[in-house]
């Protein structure tokens, strides 16, 4: 089977939140701080935050 790459989601924010999108075939929540690398990855479901091109880190 071949494995799908993983969602990527652009935000305007450093911190985001993640529950897999999948109601009770989710993941639990988790909240995910971005470094300055500008882009943070989820441990549970491999969805990608990328901080969109112009928002300005919040610190």
């Amino acid at each position: 089977m071949p494995v799908s790459a993983p969602e990527i989601v652009e935000t305007d924010h450093t911190r985001v939140a993640c529950d897999g999108d999948g109601g009770a075939l989710g993941h639990p929540r988790v909240y995910l701080e971005m470094g300055d690398e500008g882009f943070v990855e989820c441990p549970y479901c491999d969805k990608r935050f990328v901080l969109k091109a112009g928002a300005g880190h919040h610190h």
